[in-house]
């Protein structure tokens, strides 16, 4: 069931954000060839207008096969003039419009989930809540638990909700105060109730807690329509930020040697993290469909060969020289681009699948 949820999640994911891509193309003049749901090899297609819709065997998400978009230059090729209607052909602010145009869907599709989540219920950390706002449901979530601690051993992990108390400072006061001491911590785990026993470390580690968990209160935040539309694009603008700033430092810190994958989640961490936020409601699982999507714009806008970043720089560095790019150095750095990306996936996968065992 997980597998299929996370199928339907890429599925909503990458066709959002190659949508993008194809309405910017044909609303700018530009022809497209094809748009792909899934990837080759083609099951069955059909064609309407100048376009075929392809449905194919794999289905990881799909593409946008976009008319000139690849080893053409804004110069005779080969003795011919370029279509008019070329991708290449056109100016440099709207070729900028189709590459970036994928990113724009995935924070319209955060948007447009989170406005839907707080239309009908949206779990809401208590201090980022709207003013004036009334939450019900209030529960003490678990949102961190740290690598070998306490909390770690016995068990517990992000998304468990800590029972027996009104309040974090409750559950903070009980823990400390029972430092050395052995305790028993109930908990929920989708519908599964059970309790832990552990003990809190008399000196913990600095910024770890005495059993290393990170807890927060979150309630059922629910708004009217108006309102639920401008805190939906708020809380889109307040998670790009925070996401973007954390994939900066990662990014830096890998740089420096300093950064480790304990902190990121491949293909299979995600079908493993579907399958468990689905049980938690619809509402947890808009949520968290919406942060993929803001991921996924926030890492295709880095300035990398491959991403949508890296072709928007080459696209910058061309309208600064004055003359296009050698399309076939283009393309040989986009390959190699590619190529460190999916070496960089595997070894993520890897490191899920050892998580997992």
């Amino acid at each position: 069931m997980s597998i299929l949820l996370f199928i339907i999640v890429l599925a909503i994911l990458i066709l959002s954000h190659e949508f993008g891509h194809f309405i910017v193309a044909k609303k700018s003049g530009i022809r497209v060839d094809e748009f792909g749901f899934g990837f080759p090899p083609r099951l069955f297609k059909f064609k309407k207008g100048e376009t075929i819709y392809s449905f194919n065997l794999i289905p990881f998400g799909g593409f946008v096969k976009i008319h000139g978009e690849e080893g053409e230059t804004l110069q005779q090729v080969q003795g011919k003039q370029e279509d008019s209607r070329s991708f290449s052909s056109k100016s440099h602010g709207i070729r900028a419009a189709v590459i970036g145009a994928g990113v724009f869907f995935n924070l319209l599709l955060a948007w447009f989930l989170l406005s839907l989540g707080l239309l009908t219920g949206l779990p809401t950390s208590i201090a980022s809540a709207p003013a004036n706002t009334e939450i019900k449901d209030i529960k003490i979530i678990i949102v961190e638990t740290v690598p070998n601690s306490p909390a770690a051993q016995a068990g517990l992990k992000s998304g468990d909700e800590l029972l027996g108390f009104s309040k974090i400072a409750d559950a903070q006061k009980f823990i400390n105060e029972n430092r050395g001491k052995e305790i028993e911590l109930k908990c929920k785990r989708g519908e599964e109730v059970s309790s832990v026993r552990l003990i809190p470390r008399i000196n913990p580690p600095e910024g770890q807690g005495a059993i290393g968990i990170a807890m927060d209160e979150v309630g059922i935040v629910r708004l009217p329509f108006y309102q639920a539309i401008w805190q939906g694009l708020k809380m889109t603008h307040q998670l790009t930020i925070t996401i973007a700033v954390s994939i900066f430092y990662f990014i830096v810190a890998a740089v420096k040697g300093a950064a480790g994958f304990e902190s990121v989640m491949g293909p299979v961490g995600i079908v493993t993290a579907t399958g468990v936020v689905a049980k938690l409601g619809l509402a947890y699982f808009l949520s968290f469909i919406a942060l993929l999507s803001i991921n996924l714009a926030v890492i295709n806008i880095i300035p990398f060969p491959a991403l949508d970043g890296g072709r928007l720089l080459f696209l910058l560095i061309e309208k600064i020289k004055g003359s296009p790019i050698n399309p076939r150095f283009s393309s040989i750095v986009h390959g190699i681009g590619l190529a460190i990306l999916l070496i960089l996936m595997l070894a993520i996968t890897y490191k899920d699948i050892l998580k997992l065992i």
